[in-house]
C-alpha cells in the first residue's frame, strides 16, 4: 500500500469519527445552485464559496470547461435535483493556458510519461511507446480567461436543454488573493431572460 492510500484512508478514519448525522443529509443540494470549476488543487469550492457537505453541486474537470459531459450533469442537477443557480468560475495560472491541442497531441505521440515544462516550454522524457490518439480530442485549452469563461457560460445558455429561468454567473478565481472576481460579460450572457 502508497503511502498516499495510507494517508486517504487514515484521513478518512479522522473524517468517519466526525461524520456526525451528516449520512441523513437529502440527496438534492440544499442551497439549490451548482459550480462548475477547475480541477487545480488550489482551488477548494468548499473555502471559497463557503460550503459544506449538502450545499451545492460541484462539477469539476481541467480548466472547469463547459465540455458535453458538465452541461450532462448541470442538467441533471437542474432537472432532477433542483438547482436554480450555476456558477462558472475559471481561475488564474490555469495549466490550461499553457498548452494547446497540437503540443499535447505531440506529447502524448511521443510517449505516455509524464511531460515537464520549463522555460522552453513543454518536452517529453519518454522514449516512445506513445499514442497518435490525443490528435483526435477537443482538449478545451484556454487563451484568455475571460473569453473562455464567456464562452463556456454562453455554451451553456445556448445549449436547449438548459431552461432560460436559471442565471449562470461567469468568475475567475484569484489564485494569489482567494477573490472571485466577476467577468461581468458572462454574467449578462448568462442572465434570466
Amino acid at each position: 500500500m502508497s503511502n498516499i492510500v495510507k494517508e486517504v484512508l487514515s484521513a478518512n478514519e479522522e473524517y468517519v469519527k466526525k461524520f456526525d448525522g451528516k449520512g441523513n443529509l437529502s440527496m438534492p443540494p440544499q442551497k439549490r445552485f451548482a459550480i462548475l470549476t477547475c480541477m487545480d488543487a488550489r482551488l477548494v469550492p468548499s473555502k471559497f464559496a463557503g460550503l459544506a457537505e449538502g450545499d451545492a453541486h460541484v462539477i469539476r474537470n481541467a480548466g472547469g470547461r463547459a465540455s458535453d459531459d458538465v452541461i450532462r450533469s448541470l442538467v441533471i442537477s437542474y432537472k432532477l435535483l433542483g438547482t436554480r443557480e450555476w456558477f462558472v468560475i475559471h481561475h488564474s495560472d490555469c495549466g490550461m493556458e499553457t498548452f494547446n491541442n497540437e503540443i499535447i497531441a505531440n506529447l502524448l505521440q511521443s510517449s505516455l510519461k509524464t511531460a515537464k515544462i520549463d522555460e522552453n516550454g513543454w518536452s517529453d522524457p519518454g522514449n516512445g511507446n506513445g499514442t497518435a490518439d490525443g490528435k483526435f480530442v477537443e482538449w478545451l485549452t484556454i487563451k484568455n480567461q475571460k473569453q473562455s469563461v464567456l464562452e463556456d457560460v454562453q455554451r451553456i445558455r445556448n445549449n436547449s436543454m438548459v431552461p432560460n429561468n436559471i442565471p449562470i454567473y461567469g468568475y475567475i478565481y484569484d489564485c494569489k488573493t482567494g477573490k472571485l472576481l466577476e467577468v461581468s460579460e458572462a454574467t449578462e450572457a448568462g442572465k434570466v431572460e
